[in-house]
């Protein structure tokens, strides 16, 4: 895309057709989408946009599944402020508040030659940044500690460490970067078909189904903050029964509320040899795995791609990675901000609003929008298993997202009407913390309403078992 600006609306419709077309859609099942919605977000980036066309691919992938299960396709819409919002957040509270979203010690410092970012709130990552800075966890002392560093040396440190950190770099210094070469020339989708599989129950199902299109798929969901999280919580929306697996010590306590909605939550050890035991039967009941750990974690533990597709014939396989699937970075740890770090976006920000240190969208864009992305890939999936009963392989990161977005520069203009009492579902939600409005979906697909039918609840709270 270029930087011109079009009609509020015709520029998403643009940026959902750019997406489809790099899923490998139809240009057709696009072709009648619809945008609603004024405003934009305040970014340098055409960040509203995003939101609106990734939504939307999500949504053209169900117009698309339903077509072929069903014999005629539905129209859709998106409604651009509310996309907007999801971005942010959907759960709002009643008599309840969310924990701090970031670690006392995460944050944007000043390093000798540049700006770094630590990403700390994991217990590890935080121990690892650190020991590399020799200092406790005190803001002021990190803060003195970085500033003696230059900024790729104390890069280097904290993820050889086994920390996350990122500095600070231009859109053309990550363009010449080897990691930026190598995201640029990936699929903002890469999709490889696999053998096929037997018949899975969805596929035989009643018409009447057409209302819950994704009735009866079983979705295995390895992912952590927040990519993955958004793409099963978009499958639970539209009927999909989500497992998702967490580690038996990890937890997301102001995520939770946000990303559990629709799913049932279980722990399992995948390094103990029971735990894995225990995955590969539910790998074989599977039609979906949406995973996020890092490119190499999986096959260290014995479940590579050739081996999942093994134990699973047929299976949906959609992986993310935060700097992508090549180059020498494919293997970092990797989040949301530290990646607006790394690809240029936060240092647009801060020069283009002439804004003193680091300025980041306004939202976790890159992991919301490939987390719609995934969705779009995991549907697509199930109607090409539907067609030819053939499993696939997708892969996304969050780097390549962060190139759809900085090739689409804009000053956004117009501000996002503020929310109301209109824009929330009718029925306060009785989430597992207390009581909660949720934001109306984004997306309406003609017949086939995005609903969920289980409230927000803990991490661990099922058994894992279909």
């Amino acid at each position: 895309m270029n930087n011109s600006r079009l009609s509020i609306h015709d520029s998403a419709l643009a940026l959902l057709d750019e997406i489809w077309r790099a899923a490998g859609g139809a240009p057709e099942v696009v072709a009648g989408a619809r945008m609603a919605g004024e405003g934009d977000l305040p970014s340098v980036f055409a960040t509203t946009d995003l939101a609106a066309a990734s939504v939307g691919a999500a949504g053209a992938a169900i117009a698309e599944l339903i077509a072929a299960r069903f014999g005629d396709g539905p129209g859709f819409s998106v409604d651009r402020r509310l996309a907007s919002f999801w971005f942010s957040m959907s759960v709002r509270p009643v008599g309840w508040e969310l924990p701090p979203a970031w670690d006392a010690v995460a944050g944007d410092y000043a390093a000798a030659d540049g700006w770094i970012r630590l990403h700390t709130n994991a217990p590890h990552h935080r121990v690892a940044a650190l020991t590399v800075l020799g200092v406790p966890a005190d803001k002021a002392q990190v803060e003195k500690a970085v500033a003696s560093w230059r900024a790729d040396a104390l890069e280097s440190a904290v993820v050889e460490a086994g920390g996350c950190a990122a500095r600070m770099r231009s859109v053309d210094a990550w363009a010449a970067h080897p990691q930026g070469r190598a995201v640029a020339g990936e699929s903002l989708l890469h999709v490889m078909p696999q053998a096929e599989g037997p018949r899975a129950s969805w596929m035989d199902q009643a018409a009447q189904q057409r209302a819950r299109p994704l009735a009866g798929v079983r979705v295995l969901d390895l992912t952590r903050i927040l990519a993955g999280p958004v793409a099963t919580r978009f499958l639970a929306g539209f009927g999909a029964d989500v497992l998702r697996l967490d580690p038996l010590d990890w937890d997301e306590p102001s995520l939770a509320p946000e990303i559990t909605l629709g799913k049932r939550c279980a722990r399992l050890d995948l390094r103990a040899a029971g735990g894995r035991a225990r995955f590969e039967q539910l790998l074989q009941g599977a039609d979906v795995l949406v995973h996020g750990y890092r490119s190499d974690a999986l096959a260290r533990l014995g479940f590579d791609e050739a081996k999942r597709q093994q134990l699973r014939p047929g299976l949906v396989d959609v992986s993310l990675d935060a700097y992508g699937h090549t180059g020498p970075w494919r293997a970092r740890r990797g989040f949301d901000s530290l990646v607006q770090m790394s690809c240029g976006i936060a240092e647009a920000g801060m020069r283009l609003w002439n804004k003193e240190k680091p300025t980041p969208l306004p939202v976790q864009a890159l992991d919301q929008a490939t987390g719609y992305l995934m969705a779009c890939a995991a549907v697509r999936g199930l109607t090409r298993r539907l067609r030819d009963g053939r499993g696939s392989i997708t892969r996304a990161s969050l780097a390549r997202t962060a190139g759809l977005l900085t090739g689409a520069l804009v000053v956004a203009h117009g501000e996002l009407a503020k929310e109301s009492a209109a824009d929330y579902m009718a029925a306060l939600e009785a989430t597992a913390w207390g009581p909660a409005h949720r934001l109306l979906p984004p997306l309406s697909v003609e017949g086939a309403p995005m609903r969920w039918d289980r409230p927000a609840g803990p991490l661990g709270a099922a058994p894992a078992a279909w």
